[in-house]
């Protein structure tokens, strides 16, 4: 086992185009799902130059029903769209909240995906789909996630915060970062390199030197806020790199609902079964399982069962009872991993893992997922609480199942 290494992760700014898509994407399926807590919705956004393009299936009482749409139904998904858009900070020439093309070519969910997955009188609702989804967690931070993205996310957190009070005007909405830290065993020790590129009002680059020296020093200044000092002894700075960074967001780069999976995860340190999150309700396990897994690798840590755990579960279309349930504590673990596995297996609320017990478990029905669709849907709290994937209400549970 290694005991000494470099590894990496990086985040996105809300502004960044796909994540714009992604926060669309989630928009539509809070929309449905707060008129209609079983409504289906897989939404695909499509950003670029002043055009936003929705595209996907729905059903949704009172909204989308017998391929017809209530009155005033487009005009309000039209209406959230703006919004949102509105909401992240686009108001410049290439792609302006108001201004943009829209298209919406959403429509009815396939009759054959529906008779797979909806109950009947004989059989229990099934997975949306087929595929494996993975959860993680590790005792780096205090919200068990790896520091690598942990701190990723904060940075861009910090400076939307600071662009939307004003307290940084420089900014527009579209950024990148990524760090790089030294581990020794499987701690963090020290940030080798932070990449910091962030889209700025005209004039902040190199043709001002003293207006770049300006803006690389505000950035300087949020890393050193949001990074514990002692990790920044030795840190390389790559502050907008490429020199100047005016034109961005959709105008610079087209956005697509679900690019940024590794970002929206772990960061690269664990494993990802390929499924995107945002736009997909929670009967599509490529999202409710994915929280699943995480709060059951969350809970192990927190239980003192493990310093890191991966967990591993499988689906099939139309089917509700999970076809495997893999833990890896990766030699961390107190107890054997197939005793872990037992544990879960056994705690009779999980009701089994299938699509419906974790949905009702969690309490996914609800319009939640917006608030996931930038700086990652694990390990954090958005405004009002935690993501209720996020809990440590099974703890005891574990311990008891393995006393």
């Amino acid at each position: 086992m290694r005991t000494e290494y470099l590894f990496t992760s990086e985040s996105v700014s809300e502004g960044h185009p796909d994540k714009v898509a992604d926060q669309i994407s989630d928009a539509i399926v809070d929309l449905f799902l707060s008129k209609d807590p079983e409504a289906r919705i897989a939404c695909e956004t499509l950003t670029t130059t002043q055009l936003v393009v929705l595209a996907g299936e729905i059903r949704c009482k009172g909204v989308y029903e017998n391929d017809e749409w209530a009155p005033g139904a487009k005009e309000e998904i039209e209406q959230v769209v703006r919004q949102t858009v509105k909401r992240i900070g686009y108001e410049q020439t290439g792609f302006h909240w108001e201004t943009f093309r829209f298209e919406n070519n959403l429509h009815g969910q396939s009759a054959h995906i529906a008779q797979g997955v909806d109950a009947g009188a004989n059989k229990d609702e099934g997975a949306g789909d087929q595929g494996i989804m993975f959860g993680y967690a590790t005792d780096e931070t205090p919200g068990l996630m790896p520091a690598t993205l942990y701190y990723s996310h904060k940075i861009l957190e910090r400076m939307a915060a600071d662009r939307h009070s004003g307290a940084a005007p420089f900014l527009e909405p579209d950024a990148k970062s990524q760090v790089t830290l030294r581990y020794e065993g499987s701690l963090p020790v020290a940030a080798t390199a932070i990449v910091v590129s962030t889209q700025h009002k005209k004039g902040y680059d190199e043709n001002d030197p003293a207006k770049q020296a300006e803006l690389e020093t505000y950035v300087k200044g949020v890393i050193a806020d949001v990074i514990p000092p002692v990790l920044l002894r030795e840190t390389e700075y790559f502050i907008n790199p490429t020199g100047s960074f005016e034109i961005g967001g959709p105008d610079g780069d087209a956005g697509l609902t679900g690019r940024k999976i590794i970002v929206d995860t772990y960061g690269g340190a664990a494993p990802h079964g390929g499924g995107a999150f945002s736009g997909k309700d929670p009967t599509k396990v490529d999202r409710s399982a994915a929280y699943i897994t995480r709060y059951l690798a969350k809970n192990v840590v927190a239980a003192g069962l493990a310093t890191r755990c991966t967990i591993q579960i499988a689906y099939a279309i139309g089917v509700s009872k999970p076809l495997s349930l893999y833990v890896d504590t990766h030699e961390t673990g107190t107890v054997g991993d197939d005793k872990i596995e037992q544990a879960i297996l056994g705690i009779a609320k999980l009701g089994g893992l299938t699509p419906r017990s974790i949905r009702t478990h969690l309490g996914l029905n609800k319009p939640i997922y917006q608030p996931t669709a930038a700086y990652g849907h694990f390990g954090r709290k958005p405004e009002g609480d935690f993501f209720p994937w996020e809990r440590l209400d099974l703890v005891d549970d574990l311990k008891a199942a393995l006393a």
